[in-house]
């Protein structure tokens, strides 16, 4: 190291050099420093500078890059110019040069050789001498700071003390430090642009108070380290000098939990691999320290071993006459799903070892999917464990964690199996539509496993990491809609679906089970209060339009609780609730009959949607004006039955000579179509032909009967495609006072779902176009009117 502040004059500096471009080394006047050059580029501007004086540009690059383009080329504007002071060549063809820097310089303009070279113009930059007593403060600062890191850092060999002591320029000591010291590239170009010797020493006194403030910093936290192993090993030592003095005195060197987990260990029953996890993990267990943490996450997971129910399960009661009993009793309606049931049984009872297909309940809210289970798992003795899967996200919920988590626990699968302490429960997964997914997994992807009945004999648990069967378990699932399960799931699972109720359906639910319930839970008895089977009617079709009977209920516990009031008021009368007096306790009816008008009218027809919450009526409305031939649709739809409304638009414009509509008339008038209750979103392409019906009342000015209700999907051709839903609909229908239900062929099929009660109501009028469904709906147009 020269003790002068730039060890090159403007007169050693040539004024134009070869361009050297580093990644992350930048090279400081007065300093040696080593480079490898491997890039043949470099390699052959190495040699062409050997020839001539030695001396290059050295400029470090903004972004160090590891493909080097021009384009990427993207030199500071100060470098070094650089001394070749020796050169070695290396066996794989690369060049290791010693450098010394001369000077710092600025970058000119830049010319290409013929050799592919780039040739600098170079500006030097010299700094003023620097004196004065802040000078002098930097400097000793420096030093002392410096030779600390030195002494502390395990990076800096001793004799760069020594040079330190020699060196008296300001500008040389930060050149040499900064150049010594651990910092990023930029910090370090940073230094070689600072040119005036007062700003230099600041900046690197900065760079060096932080490094200094890093390794002290690091050495506490050594020490810290240094003294927690030590204090470990002081203990480790002592609890096996207390281990031989056990053993030299006769007593028994294993802790008392451990020989309990032994004892427990041979009585336990489960599969071989569980028993030899369950000993390896009791040896491993005895030789650890108690108080460390992995003797309780150890002693964690043996307990979990030791309390799963691998070979207990109950004895199922196969009797398919009592269990059709017990159905009966707790649940009205529901036939097909008893009748699944019973045939589960009948089948297991002949063949014990055979596996079941899992059940899935879909069906609106309220219906009785849940409650169900409970009675499946009276009927056949068996316990019975719910989880819901509303909203779960996180697939760990079900597979569990890995037992490298600090508090890991099993998945909520296995967590039941334990709670239910036997192997073949009846298990219902609640919301299986509701399964979400986001960074934490997928959880629909891991019930794959769980619910395939090839799969489930092996399922294994992160937790766990053993292979629990999962086939003697009855799964069942529920679920609102079959759109939102995953189809893969989907396949797995045997689909059931549970319609909603009827209005004489819901009576008989009220009278047998929901009453009884509400006049126990709200404190009266059946000689204080009867409902009539007029007034429980009168409760469904005016107070609640749902499919289940939930609101039922509610309603139903409404009414009991204003008895309650009176009877703790002193009352002692028997309180009749029917039709008559209804009103007093629930308030006027919010509910009105669908009949919004009484008469044919023209452009007004009656279609019939399907919803989670069962069937309703829509009554479709349809008006013209003076205009230019524009459509306006409004209520609230949806893209399908917008959709709708364009093809019937389409197909009637079609149609016009052949319902005798004037050829102007759909230039000089505009459309409006409107679906009331404006607020509700609908969808669906069930309410084609009503749509259809309407527009064509408009345009022929016939009027449209206002006793049948209407069901189907339109196509351009006029064809009436089948629909969903067609049992809830004609409830509605019945509901509504309709006398006739128009729906499409291809439904023949669903009439046997239709309850009697509703087939005795109802005409069924099944079509295959729209020209039957316009013969039936519209009307002889008035005279004189359009």
């Amino acid at each position: 190291m020269n003790e002068k502040q730039d060890s090159g004059t403007a007169s050693d500096i040539p004024l134009q050099l070869p361009l050297f471009l580093t990644d992350d080394l930048v090279i400081f006047p007065g300093v040696l420093s080593p480079v490898l050059v491997q890039d043949k580029e470099h390699i052959n501007l190495i040699n062409e500078v050997l020839d001539t004086e030695n001396k290059l540009l050295t400029v470090a690059l903004r972004k160090p890059v590891r493909q080097r383009t021009k384009k990427s080329r993207k030199p500071f504007s100060v470098g070094c110019v650089a001394l070749i002071v020796k050169m070695s060549r290396i066996p794989d063809g690369s060049i290791r040069l010693l450098l010394q820097g001369l000077g710092r310089v600025t970058i000119g303009s830049m010319e290409m050789t013929k050799d592919g070279f780039s040739i600098v113009r170079l500006t030097h930059l010299k700094a003023k001498p620097a004196e004065g007593i802040r000078i002098e403060a930097l400097v000793r600062n420096l030093k002392e700071e410096f030779s600390e890191i030195i002494d502390k850092a395990q990076y800096l060999p001793s004799e760069v003390k020594v040079a330190l002591i020699n060196i008296s320029q300001p500008g040389a000591l930060a050149d040499y430090i900064i150049s010594n010291l651990n910092i990023k590239p930029e910090e370090r170009q940073e230094i070689l642009s600072a040119v005036e010797i007062e700003d230099r020493l600041t900046k690197v006194s900065r760079l060096v108070t932080r490094e200094l403030e890093i390794i002290r910093l690091g050495s506490k936290i050594q020490d810290e380290v240094s003294s927690t192993i030590e204090r470990n090993q002081q203990e480790y030592f002592l609890r096996e000098q207390l281990k031989a003095i056990r053993r030299e005195l006769g007593e028994d060197q294993e802790g008392a939990e451990v020989k309990e987990l032994k004892e427990r260990l041979e009585k336990f029953d489960a599969p071989e691999k569980v028993k030899e996890t369950a000993e390896r993990e009791i040896d491993r267990l005895s030789r650890m320290n108690p108080s460390s943490a992995d003797y309780n996450v150890g002693r964690t997971y043996i307990d979990w071993l030791f309390d799963l129910p691998w070979h207990v399960s109950t004895k199922d009661k196969l009797d398919v006459v009592e269990a059709k009993r017990i159905l009966d009793k707790d649940h009205y309606g529901l036939n097909d799903v008893k009748e699944r049931i019973l045939e589960y049984l009948a089948v297991k009872k002949l063949n014990p070892d055979g596996r079941a297909s899992i059940l899935c309940f879909i069906g609106p809210p309220g219906v009785g999917k849940t409650s169900i289970g409970k009675s499946i798992a009276l009927a056949m003795d068996r316990k019975f464990q719910r989880m819901s899967l509303g909203g779960l996200r996180d697939e760990a919920e079900i597979r569990g964690h890995r037992r490298t988590y600090i508090g890991a626990l099993p998945g909520r699968i296995i967590q039941n199996l334990k709670r239910a302490e036997s192997n073949n429960p009846v298990f219902m997964l609640d919301e299986i539509d509701k399964l979400g997914s986001d960074f934490r997994g997928d959880p629909a992807s891991a019930m794959l496993e769980v619910l395939d009945p090839e799969q489930n004999f092996a399922f294994q648990d992160n937790y766990l990491e053993l292979d629990f069967d999962l086939s003697n378990v009855m799964f069942i699932t529920t679920a609102n809609y079959l759109e939102t399960i995953p189809p893969p799931l989907l396949d797995r699972m045997e689909i059931i679906k549970l319609p909603g109720y009827i209005t004489p359906e819901k009576v008989q639910i009220a009278r047998r089970y929901l009453v009884p319930r509400q006049i126990k839970q709200n404190g009266l008895s059946n000689k204080q209060i009867k409902f009539t089977d007029k007034g429980l009617e009168h409760i469904v079709v005016y107070y609640t339009r749902e499919a289940g009977v939930r609101t039922l209920e509610r309603t139903i516990g409404k009414v009991c609780r204003k008895i309650a009031v009176k009877v703790s008021a002193g009352a002692r009368k028997k309180f009749n609730i029917s039709t008559r007096n209804l009103q007093d306790y629930l308030g006027a009816s919010r509910i009105l009959p669908h009949l919004l008008h009484r008469k044919p009218l023209v452009g007004i027809a009656t279609g019939l949607a399907w919803t989670t919450g069962g069937g309703v009526m829509l009554n479709i409305e349809a008006i013209s004006m003076p205009g230019e031939g524009r459509i306006t649709i409004t209520g609230r739809l949806g893209e399908v039955m917008m959709e709708s409304a364009i093809i019937g638009m389409s197909l009637l414009k079609s149609r016009a000579d052949s319902l005798q509509i004037p050829q102007d008339y759909f230039k000089t008038h505009d459309f409006h179509l409107h679906i009331p209750e404006g607020a509700t979103p609908k969808d669906g392409p069930s309410a084609g032909i009503t749509i259809t019906t309407a527009l064509a009342s408009l345009f022929t000015g016939k009027p449209i009967r206002h006793d049948v209700a209407m069901t189907g999907e339109i196509t351009l051709e006029g064809r009436v495609l089948p629909i969903g839903g067609l049992r809830e609909k004609s409830v509605a229908a019945a509901r509504g006072h309709m006398k006739m239900v128009i729906c499409p062929s291809d439904n023949r099929i669903d009439l046997d779902e239709i309850p009697d009660i509703i087939q005795e109501k109802l005409e069924f009028r099944f079509v295959d176009d729209i020209d039957e469904v316009l013969k039936i709906m519209l009307l002889p147009q008035k005279k004189g009117k359009r």
